[in-house]
């Protein structure tokens, strides 16, 4: 089966969406409130399409491909659509991207500026209202909120927990919670999936924030590992390049293996450990007096290996046992094993992912 895309014949497989049709073939239709792993809603508008013999512009993301459909991204009523469209949102959100983003980038503002839509509309009141939460990670700026529902739909379509919602009527629609209760209150995990899949900085990290920390768009991006279970998580840290410390993690872009963008409460916010004056960064070996002092790496493997000899040599290779972490990578832990066995020949080894 094929469907024209401005003019490009392209094959699409049954049940893909305009949208992830033109993505595949690497053509660009602007989205808001999409999101590669949710169910289409077609509630921002934004992705409207013609179609030749449709009557109406359909939402790209929530229409199937059919056979034969000539579809047409990029005319003029297309374009003022989306300027119409985003002007109106603009005047609905906080104005000037440097004064919206300061925490993560705002796509809105962005996306505004790609399509020429204009800035000088006149702002609306705002009647969205925030509120505290004694949580000690996420905030909701109820400013920039745009109604989108990537973050409730996240929420249950993700995370299955179904914390936050979206309450209110008319033009006072936002986010909440059942009775107003604090998300400490809820079934929320705290895994920050709001905060990434949120496309105008609405969902945001607190600390950050108290912290008077530089936006997103300063900051350099460090690709690691979360080393917090045996998943093997990709993340990236956010790091200001005038202190070279970390102010915040951040998740990869969705696809991205094994965990396609999401991570959980420990991942995204436990990461102060790094600065903490308690980290053990040097080896520390007993001394006569009993009291523990820095050592060499060679010292210190040294002295391991020498009281790992004396005992096999007084008890036997089975008085030994070794214990390695599902914090540690694949290839850590098999070695481990390995020093066990071979090194010094014993199966007394155990690690707490292991099946």
């Amino acid at each position: 089966m094929r469907i024209q895309i401005d003019g490009r014949d392209v094959e699409f497989e049954p049940g893909e969406t305009i949208l992830e049709v033109a993505r595949r073939e690497g053509l660009e239709i602007p989205t808001l409130c999409h999101d590669p792993r949710l169910d289409p809603a077609g509630a921002c508008r934004t992705c409207l399409v013609e179609v030749d013999g449709w009557r109406r512009m359909p939402p790209s993301c929530a229409t199937k491909a059919q056979d034969g459909m000539v579809v047409r991204t990029r005319t003029e009523r297309v374009g003022r659509h989306q300027r119409a469209l985003l002007a109106l949102y603009l005047a609905d959100h906080v104005q000037g991207a440097d004064a919206c983003e300061t925490g993560a980038p705002c796509e809105l503002h962005a996306m505004a500026a790609k399509v020429g839509a204009p800035t000088d509309w006149t702002p609306l009141e705002p009647v969205r209202v925030g509120r505290d939460d004694p949580n000690p990670y996420i905030e909701f700026r109820a400013d920039r909120c745009i109604a989108c529902a990537r973050c409730t739909r996240y929420c249950a379509e993700v995370e299955a927990v179904t914390a936050i919602s979206l309450v209110g009527r008319g033009s006072k629609t936002t986010i909440g919670t059942v009775d107003a209760s604090s998300l400490l209150d809820t079934s929320c995990e705290l895994c920050g999936g709001c905060i990434d899949t949120c496309p105008t900085g609405a969902m945001t990290e607190k600390r950050p924030l108290l912290q008077l920390a530089p936006p997103e768009r300063q900051l350099e991006k460090v690709r690691t590992t979360c080393n917090y279970c045996g998943v093997g998580c990709q993340l990236d840290l956010n790091v200001d390049p005038a202190t070279k410390k970390i102010v915040k993690i951040t998740s990869p872009p969705v696809g991205t293996p094994p965990n396609d963008g999401n991570l959980c409460v420990k991942g995204r916010f436990a990461y102060e450990f790094v600065e903490h004056p308690d980290r053990l960064t040097t080896p520390l070996v007993r001394g006569e007096d009993g009291a523990l002092r820095e050592a060499s790496w060679d010292e210190a493997l040294d002295r391991a290996a020498r009281g790992l000899m004396g005992v096999k040599e007084r008890y036997g290779a089975d008085a030994l046992g070794f214990v390695s972490s599902s914090r540690c990578t694949m290839e850590e832990n098999y070695l481990v094993q390995k020093l066990s066995r071979a090194a010094f020949g014993t199966n007394n080894c155990h690690q707490c992912a292991a099946t």
